[in-house]
């Protein structure tokens, strides 16, 4: 028994000869029993190569037409219901693998004579024939899908494993040249997975099985899954067959020694409980798209889809269009993108864009919002250091919103006037009076240009566009000089501050001297007393004296602290 392959009712098994049997597995069937399996008869024979047949893989998307390849150095397409022939491909040598494309209308075939093929099926002839891989062993070609690109492997001439993308309308050579796995010497048997973009190679003979994400014609390095135990022949389950609770996006069947059948499961590592639907989109389902009659009379089509999400949900089956596409390839399209751009500039005329609009920055502006800022810093330091005052924190009423406006020549104005408010009731210096004077006279400069006439929009003056601007510069200049003013007053009351300090501290030093002078006076006279030995109320005396010494050192060290 050299290959075997399924379709949706009936399963095909081929043997070393030239001859092609079919089994029709039954209803309900089962190797899980007690008793001995019940054989299955064969219920057909497709006999028409003269050599052993090496190949066999249904069409996709027509109904129960099979292709079989032998070393006759020919492939064979098969009408399964009537057990006839009806195409036949030459190669000039061995076929040593094929895939049809998603729609089932061409092939992609590698042959011993180092040659890749792409063939127009209904024709029986190639439509594109270029040298593949340059070594001598074997080489295998899988289709991507529903894309226009195939993916070969093979070995250098020096036999190291190659990787190669080759475009199906173009394919003089491989997009980006042969890419280099390793020196192993088994064969790289690969799989597609449509849903999720990514290539599976099994190495025959090794136990990895590496997998590459597709992505700008590239094969990007995912991971692999390593075993000690070599796999000689490998299968892959259909998408609708997986664990879509466990998050198993692939699974496949490898066999081990010969004596037994080991799976291998493929797990995005995801904590979700939910259904995922960008690692599961719809895949394909178990109806064709044609007949094997209509497919022969040259009709072409994707088979139908079906919804993964209502397998995960144990609902029935839901199908969706044969064209479905990702959602992630119509949103990442550039077109759609400029052409949704463009017809934003002409509605653009409402109310709330020249509002939200700021104005435009520039050196004034950029210094008064410095000056601001410097201000506003300069009273919180002030409030963090006067914490000698009388007043206490809380009593300091604090603002509870600051006033924004629209223009930024009245925004310094309440930053000042909050400043100055804070000042005045924590020092004892003169009122700042300057920035509410100077954002008076913006407010009286500014109105004048903001409120013209009807009269003067529709027929404005020189005289009218002069006094306009020297409104504009007088407003300016009056908000300009506002924070500066502002900010000197600020100064001049930290440095009132200073002075305060100042005097005070000196005013400490005068008192730790005067207390180490009285208690060094106490010390002398403890002493004379202490020489003199005076009687009991001398001891008396002596002792008041040491806590009165005792004391004063105590407030001399918390005077100095």
């Amino acid at each position: 028994m050299a290959r075997y392959v399924w379709n949706q009712t009936t399963w095909h098994i081929e043997l070393n000869l030239s001859q092609v049997f079919l089994w029709r597995v039954p209803e309900n069937f089962t190797l899980r029993t007690e008793d001995e399996p019940e054989d299955v008869e064969p219920v057909g024979k497709l006999s028409g190569h003269s050599r052993k047949v090496g190949h066999v893989l249904f069409n996709p998307s027509a109904e129960n037409i099979l292709a079989s390849a032998s070393g006759d150095y020919t492939i064979k397409l098969w009408d399964v219901e009537s057990g006839a022939s009806r195409l036949t491909l030459k190669h000039g040598d061995i076929v040593q693998s094929l895939s049809w494309n998603a729609a089932g209308s061409m092939i992609a075939t590698t042959c011993r004579d180092k040659k890749l093929r792409m063939w127009d099926v209904r024709q029986e002839r190639p439509a594109h024939e270029v040298q593949g891989h340059p070594g001598a062993k074997n080489s295998r070609v899988v289709w991507l899908g529903e894309l226009d690109r195939v993916a070969t492997t093979g070995f250098s001439k020096m036999s190291d494993r190659q990787l190669a993308c080759w475009d199906v309308s173009a394919p003089r050579e491989p997009i980006g040249g042969f890419q280099i796995l390793d020196s192993i010497s088994g064969v790289c048997m690969p799989f597609w997975d449509d849903g999720t973009k990514i290539l599976y190679l099994a190495g025959k003979g090794d136990g990895m099985i590496r997998y590459y994400e597709y992505a700008d014609d590239k094969f990007e390095y995912l991971s692999e899954y390593k075993s000690a135990d070599p796999q000689r022949g490998i299968a892959f389950l259909p998408k609708r067959g997986v664990n879509m609770h466990e998050n198993e996006i692939m699974r496949a069947f490898k066999t081990v020694n010969d004596s037994y059948i080991e799976p291998i499961s493929f797990i995005v590592p995801r904590r979700a409980e939910t259904f995922q639907g960008d690692v599961y989109p719809p895949a394909v389902g178990t109806k064709p798209a044609v007949s094997a009659s209509e497919w022969l009379g040259g009709k072409t089509g994707l088979p139908p889809k079906i919804n993964l999400e209502s397998l995960y949900e144990n609902g029935a089956v839901e199908e969706v269009a044969a064209d479905y596409r990702p959602p992630q390839q119509q949103q990442a399209q550039p077109p759609p993108s400029t052409e949704t751009s463009k017809p934003t500039p002409a509605t653009a005329p409402e109310p709330s864009p020249p509002t939200a609009r700021q104005p435009p920055s520039g050196g004034i502006t950029d210094s008064k919002t410095s000056m601001s800022a410097l201000a506003s810093k300069f009273a919180d330091s002030a409030d963090n250091d006067d914490g000698d005052s009388a007043s206490s924190f809380e009593e300091i009423p604090k603002p509870a919103e600051r006033p924004t406006a629209t223009t930024s020549s009245t925004s310094a104005t309440p930053v000042n006037a909050t400043a100055a408010a804070r000042m005045e009731d924590k020092t004892s210096g003169p009122p700042i009076t300057k920035p509410p004077t100077s954002s008076a006279q913006a407010d009286v400069a500014s109105p004048p240009p903001q409120q013209p006439s009807a009269s003067s929009a529709s027929a404005p003056t020189p005289a009218a566009e002069s006094a306009s601007r020297s409104g504009e510069t007088k407003a300016r200049s009056s908000s300009n000089a506002s924070p500066a003013a502002g900010l000197a007053a600020h100064l001049a009351d930290i440095k009132s501050l200073l002075e305060q300090q100042r005097v005070q501290m000196a005013s400490q030093s005068d008192q730790i001297r005067a207390l180490g002078r009285e208690m060094e006076v106490l010390k002398g006279r403890v002493g004379d007393g202490a020489a003199a030995g005076g009687g009991g109320d001398g001891g008396e005396r002596e002792r008041e004296m040491s806590e009165r010494i005792r004391q004063l050192e105590l407030e001399l060290e918390e005077a100095r602290g």
